[in-house]
């Protein structure tokens, strides 16, 4: 397992046990306990733990775990899911894209693309796609998230109800039938929902672990999703009860 997967686990073990010990670590990665201390004195500097005795325990900002942490769970489905969001772009359209880890993969599969309009408030996204000079770019302005690294607030929804999109990728923490789509935070909640607004189609990207969950903050019913696109592990019956509603969804 690499480093950042280590890491990302750490913090999920951390987040849903309160605490972990070295040993166990060493046990659960294959690796010394040498190397855990390492992972754990990175985290610790971090400010996303505290060291102890043998081991850490989890500090209070761990209900919402950073994108760098991300990035490596379910990378390849969500590589996957990325490249058949992008199949649904047309040559010259408008697109938005919200923060996340599977819309960072979406943005890399629209590169090749010709003539794009890309919108996003997405820091991550938006440094990436500065040196394309064969697509536009556009960026929301707005407070940024260093979670996310995700920009939010008045300025960002102000600049994005003077925009008229295509398509709308939305990335989420979890999806449910009831609930619809949910994030950590009710800020980023509230300008993904304008973003998603000021499009035609609004297409979901989500892995199958996010289907089920629920997250602090609502986005928006799931009446306003066009298309979700996930991956082959979702259950079946989440499935059937997503289709039932009327909603497009796409296995990869």
């Amino acid at each position: 397992m690499r480093r950042p997967e280590r890491l990302g686990e750490i913090l999920r073990v951390l987040a849903t046990d309160g605490a972990v010990d070295v040993g166990a670590l060493a046990g659960r990665f294959e690796v010394s306990e040498a190397t855990v201390r390492r992972d754990l004195q990175l985290l610790d500097e971090q400010h996303m733990l505290a060291r102890t005795h043998g081991g850490a325990v989890a500090n209070d900002v761990l209900y919402e775990l950073p994108l760098r942490y991300k990035a490596a769970r379910h990378h390849p489905e969500k590589i996957r899911i990325a490249h058949e969001a992008a199949s649904r772009v047309d040559d010259g359209a408008i697109v938005g894209l919200t923060g996340g880890t599977t819309t960072t993969e979406v943005s890399r599969a629209l590169v090749d693309r010709a003539g794009l309009t890309i919108v996003t408030n997405a820091l991550n996204i938006a440094g990436e796609l500065a040196i394309r000079s064969d697509l536009k770019l556009v960026v929301t302005g707005g407070t940024a998230r260093p979670e996310s690294y995700e920009l939010v607030g008045p300025v960002a929804e102000r600049a994005l109800t003077e925009m008229h999109l295509h398509t709308a990728i939305v990335g989420v923490d979890g999806v449910t039938l009831a609930e619809g789509l949910t994030t950590h935070h009710e800020v980023e909640a509230h300008t993904n929902r304008v973003l998603l607004e000021r499009a035609r189609q609004v297409i979901v990207v989500a892995d199958s672990s996010k289907l089920g969950l629920v997250a602090f903050a609502r986005i928006c019913p799931l009446r306003s999703v066009d298309e979700l696109i996930t991956d082959e592990a979702a259950a079946p019956a989440t499935i059937a009860a997503i289709r039932d509603a009327g909603i497009a969804v796409t296995i990869v």
